[in-house]
């Protein structure tokens, strides 16, 4: 059994605000077997999982971590609209790299839509700049690569550039964390309320049907790569 069906699961269940007992008892099992089975110490059988498939309203592939679509469907190409036109409005390259800029673009929107919900300027600003910095650490990579380009398009000197870059990552960083804390901050008060941004997979999906599905694609893809 996939390492990921312990943690959909139990995640399914603490979204819908079920506990352990309850969810055990209307599975048709004790609560120390489906403690067992969500902390992953033992595994259960296929008919056990077509149970929580119909449980929960979500595909076998969504619990067993193949699909982030809770329908088990698989993103296409064609499936996400461009949001942003570029030239003559079309991605150029290979079907991966425009997938991934899509997934990009689309958390983005969503990101900054949940930031306009409860609208804080220095949180807002701070995000910003984070990703912007994350943009021209990369594009200076590529840029740097050719020997040809000259670095005096830069103020910043190219040897102690990626590292200035990732120390002021780290900083913005915390004052984003610090801000979120509630906690005042030289880029302004802390957010005292966050209720604008409570979500879980099910209304990601359900508020934004496209931008959801892509944000939820981009984390698996993350955390594919940053997973031990």
């Amino acid at each position: 059994m996939t390492s990921e069906f312990n943690r959909i699961i139990t995640l399914l269940r603490k979204e819908r605000g079920i506990t352990q007992k309850q969810a055990a008892s209307d599975l048709g099992v004790s609560q120390a077997l489906l403690s067992h089975y969500e902390k992953g110490i033992r595994e259960c059988g296929l008919e056990f999982v077509v149970k929580v498939a119909d449980y929960y309203n979500v595909s076998c592939d969504y619990l067993l971590g193949r699909s982030t679509d809770r329908s088990g469907l698989t993103l296409n190409i064609e499936d996400l609209p461009t949001d942003e036109n570029y030239g003559d409005g079309k991605y150029r390259g290979s079907i991966l790299p425009t997938m991934n800029k899509k997934f990009l673009v689309h958390s983005l929107n969503l990101l900054y839509d949940k930031l306009s919900r409860d609208p804080d300027t220095g949180l807002v600003t701070e995000i910003s700049a984070y990703l912007m910095i994350a943009i021209y650490k990369m594009f200076r990579l590529v840029y740097s690569s050719n020997s040809r380009n000259v670095q005096s398009m830069f103020r910043v000197p190219e040897k102690v550039s990626g590292g200035y870059a990732t120390a002021e990552m780290l900083r913005t960083e915390a004052t984003i964390q610090a801000i979120l804390n509630g906690e005042d901050t030289k880029a302004g008060a802390g957010l005292k309320d966050t209720a604008g941004f409570a979500m879980t997979t099910d209304s990601l999906t359900k508020d934004y049907p496209v931008h959801g599905r892509s944000l939820l694609q981009l984390v698996k893809i993350c955390e594919d790569r940053i997973m031990p």
